[in-house]
């Protein structure tokens, strides 16, 4: 199976939810979003029945990102307020 473009999206096909809730993602989205046997995913209900996996490491990473410049932003909206 090949991705197909689909607006902006990949699209890698379709997966069925096995007897114990478990789903089976495509080799070639576990490939292309580097996924590897063991990562931990988050899945968030992103409403109207979606759902969406992100890799536990790309949260961290943001999280990180975003505290590093926490105290600019601050600084940033002191300066603005006066």
């Amino acid at each position: 199976m090949t991705k197909k473009v689909c607006g902006d999206k990949d699209f890698y096909g379709a997966t069925t939810i096995g007897e114990k809730g478990q789903v089976v993602i495509p080799a070639e989205a576990r490939e292309a979003m580097g996924l590897n046997k063991g990562d931990k995913l988050l899945v968030f209900g992103t409403g109207n029945d979606m759902i969406t996996f992100t890799k536990l490491s790309n949260l961290e990473k943001f999280a990180t990102n975003l505290s590093k410049k926490l105290e600019s932003v601050r600084t940033i909206i002191k300066k603005s307020e006066k």
